[in-house]
């Protein structure tokens, strides 16, 4: 049986507490949602799409951890944290001692084929779809499930150019 899988990119965030604190690196995955980003997020828990779940599975990252949150706690279904559904990976050597936007506009322009001429050490495209579906595969027992990630995660469940916008929704199957 296939399980249908409802992704939800998180709620609109904000890092100005994080640039304020000069967190490097991944201390960026700390930014919240803004209250915009919370209403967002309860607006998608009235979407009918969304019912009949019987669970979430979000990113560890706070602001998709955050919009998680908001949802569970208003559709009443459990929550579970799952450390590979976590953004997109610019920097696999986590020294984050380079441009980390030069190094996306890098993986945009190479469609996420890790070339050899390639400059940056950014996550593949095909790394990053092998380690979110690796991820999703101990949720099969569910008919239906939310996922709340990032957009370019989701992106690897749908195609690669997907736009998505904040608290957007895809649907897939796993």
């Amino acid at each position: 049986m296939a399980t249908k899988v409802i992704l939800i990119r998180h709620g609109e965030p904000r890092y100005d507490e994080v640039l304020e604190r000069g967190f490097p690196g991944m201390g960026y995955e700390l930014g919240k949602l803004t209250d915009r980003g919370i209403r967002q997020a309860e607006l998608r828990a009235k979407d009918p799409l969304l019912q009949g779940a019987t669970l979430i599975v979000s990113s560890p990252y706070t602001r998709a951890l955050q919009t998680a949150a908001v949802i569970s706690r208003l559709m009443q279904i459990p929550l579970v944290v799952e450390n590979d559904v976590h953004e997109w990976m610019p920097d696999t050597t986590f020294k984050y001692d380079f441009d980390i936007p030069k190094a996306f506009e890098e993986y945009v322009q190479m469609r996420g084929i890790g070339l050899k001429e390639r400059i940056y050490p950014w996550e593949t495209y095909e790394d990053l779809q092998f380690r979110v579906k690796n991820a999703l595969k101990k949720y099969q027992e569910h008919e239906k499930i939310l996922v709340v990630c990032h957009g370019i995660v989701m992106s690897a469940l749908t195609r690669f150019d997907d736009i998505i916008e904040h608290c957007g929704v895809r649907e897939t199957v796993i």
